[in-house]
């Protein structure tokens, strides 16, 4: 059974989450808490984050185990872009794009006859 958690509005860019959700994406979630918190990336934290809450789902919602559970699926999609405008030469402004994103990570249970 497909178990998901979303934390949304992360103060990162989808581009820089992606990059952290590649590690982890298909590893069995006790592997991947492990990377997680060896991962020089300040949205580490926030993958793991909710990577523990999708488990905690799994766990209390479903009476799923959480030494069977994996990572089935990882995503960092666009959230909105917070617009700023910045002092540039010439009395002109330039545009700054604070970019956020919403991450979702679904964890399955590993079956008997399949291995990650």
């Amino acid at each position: 059974m497909r178990v998901k958690a979303t934390t949304k509005f992360v103060r990162t860019s989808p581009r820089k989450a992606r990059l952290v959700a590649d590690l982890v994406r298909g590893k069995k979630v006790t592997d991947a808490l492990a990377i997680l918190r060896f991962t020089n990336k300040s949205v580490a934290v926030d993958i793991a984050n909710t990577l523990q809450s999708a488990a905690a789902n799994a766990e209390n919602n479903h009476e799923l185990d959480r030494g069977d559970l994996y990572v089935a699926a990882i995503y960092a999609d666009d959230g909105p872009t917070f617009k700023r405008i910045r002092p540039a030469p010439r009395g002109r402004a330039h545009r700054i794009n604070k970019r956020t994103s919403h991450i979702t990570v679904i964890v399955d249970e590993v079956r008997q006859d399949e291995e990650v």
